[in-house]
């Protein structure tokens, strides 16, 4: 087929042969017209790299008469995205992705680029789902194979007729058409939490993908049966849905809250229906920030689309007779609840009859009139805030002391069934109520347990094996000692991505961290809106943008949000010594603060940060002596380093 009958969504397509055939100046033209605002350099680079990519597919036809049927594609616009690689071939033995960089030696940003495509394209490409996908990065200055490094083969433009003709061993399945490759509905990345929250707020669903929906459905139709059950019956129900950190929780809980059936079951005695039916309730004042920065322009500054736990709790305790709309209130980060303490300290009331925020909401749920179902989202190793340390148990035992303990039946996975040993309270098990595979980082299923080894004390060795699987997998683990390096890398991988998000965290309670270019004091991230962080582009007029790398957000900014890459600036505050992880030199809570164990809020706080990036963890490590016992853990365990140890400053 070809280019000017092509789809939309690449600037070229045209088998082997018709590539050969065609003047370069027609093909630059084609690409031209696909991308409007193409720069100088840019349609340059097209020139130089157009010519030998036709002498290599003549060369290969020559030696492989079947590769004039063979696809090429330019300038693939994953659908969606705005990423583009540059080349795709599609043969009889793979999809191969090609990225040409017009330099003599590649980068490790390049390198990780062109994974992320071929990663990207097996997790979401249906046509790639069952066919080999070969990442192939071109120095377009270079010559030669020059091998492979984390999967990724390096050559010069001579090799590539070479290393295509090799590929022919892999010969076993249907070739991939240009066709289904470049179906719009072909392709369906994993949304972010912002991303996906969007879509639900203008169009009701979220777009259908395939992985994310056979690890999640079987948990949202799981909670559809209870809550359908609720409403016939008239019963109450608590439901506490658990999950590794990135398995999704949070989508199945917009999920419930925007589900269609609600409008039919909820219904008050004048048969007229609830504007909202239920409530999505968060205790993370970030992401509720930004959730409601995305959706000011929809009307009422967001607010409907999600609220604040805290204000729903002062809401409802100030007046005894009010009594909520919806019938299903949905939690997030449940375990994360704040005790009766923190309750009493943060509302000014009296510690003795005040309630934790569990028992505020069974108690708000008994007003509902004659149902209601309470789900809990409750990830694991989250809790950094003071008062929420007290964990999951908080809810049962809100239960047990609610006057109407026997209308509640509590839902919960198997994991669980301690929780019961000691109370008597209506519960079932069920293990779809468990979510265990990780998806926000794409097939990086063991990202959990690598950081909860590297926080402890497992053998470095062990460790590094599940750094290997995450490499294998696609998520890379970086680290250097110059910020600067650090920056460089992140602004080159993404560079081509305007709208990839990555951006600088770091601790709390760090002392050293601002003499060294970050910003992590009170004052600076107090200043700082979450929002805009977040959201806006590089090149918005305030500046604030992640991507400028110059505002940093702690572990309380970072918690619940998501981002492609992390800048993790580690600090004196969690350091490795003796063999073992110290706090000794974090900031200091105040005199009379509730705070059962610093160490444990450290070690969680790092976690958080640990799990923020989708593609990339990126640590950079100050060059202070009594941070070197730290650097080695890091670099023992599995990270990379970018560009080597730099000396003291």
């Amino acid at each position: 087929m070809a280019a000017e009958d092509s789809t939309t969504n690449c600037g070229w397509n045209s088998d082997f042969l018709t590539f050969r055939e065609t003047a370069p100046a027609y093909v630059t033209k084609s690409l031209m017209a696909f991308i409007a605002d193409a720069s100088p350099e840019q349609i340059r680079a097209w020139k130089d790299a157009i010519p030998p990519l036709q002498r290599e597919v003549a060369e290969l036809i020559t030696a492989l008469p079947r590769a004039e049927r063979y696809d090429t594609i330019l300038e693939y616009e994953l659908p969606m995205e705005s990423r583009r690689p540059d080349v795709v071939f599609l043969t009889d033995a793979a999809v191969v992705v090609l990225e040409l960089k017009g330099k003599l030696y590649p980068s490790q940003a390049d390198i990780d680029q062109v994974e992320a495509y071929a990663r990207d394209l097996v997790c979401y490409h249906r046509a790639c789902a069952d066919t080999p996908v070969i990442p192939l990065l071109v120095p377009t200055r270079s010559r030669g194979d020059q091998g492979e490094i984390n999967g990724v083969r390096i050559m010069g433009p001579d090799a590539i007729d070479t290393f295509l003709a090799g590929l022919t061993h892999l010969h076993s399945l249907p070739r991939v058409t240009a066709t289904e490759f470049l179906a719009p509905e072909a392709y369906r990345p994993l949304p972010t939490l912002v991303a996906a929250a969007r879509e639900l707020f203008h169009s009701g669903e979220i777009r259908p993908i395939h992985r994310a929906r056979a690890a999640t459905d079987p948990a949202v139709d799981h909670i559809s049966d209870i809550i359908h059950l609720a409403a016939r019956t008239r019963t109450r129900h608590l439901v506490l849905l658990t999950g590794v950190p990135g398995a999704g929780k949070t989508l199945v809980g917009l999920r419930v809250v925007h589900a269609h059936y609600l409008d039919d079951l909820v219904v008050d005695r004048n048969g007229v229906h609830p504007t909202v039916p239920a409530v999505y309730l968060s205790g993370n004042g970030p992401l509720v920030e930004v959730l409601q920065y995305e959706f000011r322009l929809a009307g009422g500054g967001g607010k409907t689309f999600v609220r604040g736990v805290r204000d729903y709790v002062r809401t409802y305790s100030n007046s005894r007779g009010k009594v909520p709309a919806e019938h299903v209130l949905v939690f997030d980060e449940a375990q994360r609840a704040w005790d009766k303490e923190q309750i009493a300290s943060k509302h000014d009331r009296d510690s003795s009859i005040a309630q934790s925020e569990p028992e505020h909401f069974i108690e708000f749920a008994e007003r509902i009139p004659e149902w209601s179902v309470v789900i809990g989202l409750v990830g694991g190793g989250q809790e950094i805030h003071i008062g929420e340390e007290a964990g999951t148990g908080q809810w049962i035992e809100a239960i047990v002391k609610s006057p109407h303990a026997k209308q509640w039946t509590v839902h919960a996975p198997p994991a669980l069934d301690n929780l019961f040993e000691k109370v008597t309270v209506q519960y079932h098990l069920a293990p779809s109520l468990n979510l265990d595979q990780e998806l926000r980082f794409h097939q990086a299923s063991d990202l959990h347990h690598f950081v909860d080894q590297l926080l402890g004390r497992e053998d470095p060795a062990n460790v590094r094996n599940v750094a290997a699987k995450l490499a294998s997998a696609g998520y890379h683990l970086r680290i250097t000692r110059d910020l600067e390096i650090a920056r460089s890398y992140l602004r080159e991988r993404y560079g081509e991505n305007p709208q990839a998000r990555f951006g600088l965290v770091a601790s709390s309670r760090d002392r050293d961290l601002e003499r060294f270019g970050v910003p992590n004091d009170f004052q600076s991230t107090k200043r700082l809106r979450f929002g805009p962080w977040y959201s806006d582009p590089e090149d918005h007029p305030d500046g604030r943008s992640c991507r400028n790398l110059r505002d940093c957000v702690t572990e309380f900014g970072a918690q619940g949000l998501e981002l492609d890459a992390v800048l993790l600036a580690w600090g004196t505050d969690f350091e490795f010594l003796d063999g073992g992880w110290s706090n000794a030199n974090a900031r200091t809570y105040k005199r009379g603060t509730h705070v059962r164990d610093a160490h444990q809020l450290r070690l969680n706080a790092y976690r958080v940060m640990l799990t923020r990036g989708r593609d990339v963890t990126v640590v950079y490590v100050p060059p202070i002596n009594r941070l070197n016992g730290t650097y080695e853990r890091l670099t023992a365990c599995g990270f990379s380093d970018l560009a080597g140890v730099t000396h003291e400053t």
